[in-house]
């Protein structure tokens, strides 16, 4: 019924839960070929997520990548904002704002207040590029405005200390947004090493929705991909996973 053990496969092992798994370049080159692979194979794992009643809002679906300098490196080009960072310079906060534009308006200058705050560089707010026409009703309806913050590396802050800091600045971020009560807030990832991109999807809207994963200058030399399947909470933009750091099958 099973096949055979074989390298880390055992049939022992086998359980029912999300599909997730990883792609990764042996050589560690990133190209966007590694990216059109973690994209087909959450694809191939669709069976293994859960779909609303109107058949398209998935459960959750969504990658971790590398940052991809080339994508980067031309939006840094259109921002116009300044000098640009050196490649390990560069960190990009992923952030899930409101609909409500007074509420996203406040959301994004406490989230600059943070930034600047701990001695980075707010470099300039981008719109992350989406197609809304493939998600289902549920996911369309409660859909957040999705932007990205790219942040340079301020010269006090050691290299490597560049990520603690951006830890503290997310902590800080979602510490200002609750004593505010905002609601519909949520930072994905916030890193100058790894990206997420996720939604309320199912596998094959993916690279539909976020025109980003389909372009060219995408590179990466990993990519964990998730396919969510709840049992204990209903689905939301927020809790479509990966997590910031990696996914997990339950």
């Amino acid at each position: 019924m099973y096949p055979q053990p074989i390298g880390l496969y055992d049939p022992a092992r086998e359980h029912d839960a999300c599909g997730t798994g990883f792609v990764a370049s042996i050589d560690g080159v990133a190209s966007h070929e590694i990216v059109q692979a973690a994209l087909q194979c959450v694809c191939n794992v669709t069976h293994r997520g859960a779909v609303s009643a109107d058949a398209k809002t998935g459960d959750g679906a969504g990658v971790l990548t590398q940052i991809p300098q080339p994508l980067f490196a031309k939006v840094l080009r259109e921002l116009k904002a300044g000098p640009v960072p050196p490649p390990a310079d560069l960190a990009v906060g992923v952030f899930f704002l409101p609909q409500d534009p007074a509420v996203r308006e406040t959301a994004q200058r406490l989230a600059e207040a943070a930034i600047t705050g701990r001695g980075l560089r707010l470099i300039g707010w981008r719109d992350v590029p989406v197609d809304p026409s493939v998600l289902g009703d549920k996911a369309r309806k409660t859909l957040p405005v999705i932007r990205h913050a790219l942040v340079a590396r301020a010269a006090a802050i050691a290299a490597d200390d560049f990520e603690r800091q951006l830890f503290l600045v997310r902590r800080r971020i979602e510490q200002s947004w609750e004593r505010e009560r905002l609601a519909g807030c949520y930072v994905p990832s916030f890193s100058s090493k790894t990206i997420v991109y996720k939604g309320l999807l199912v596998a094959p809207q993916l690279a539909r929705f976020y025109h980003d994963l389909s372009d060219p200058d995408y590179a990466s030399a990993i990519a964990v991909f998730h396919q969510r399947y709840s049992t204990n909470t209903f689905p939301t933009w927020f809790l479509a996973q990966p997590f910031r750091f990696l996914g997990h099958n339950g």
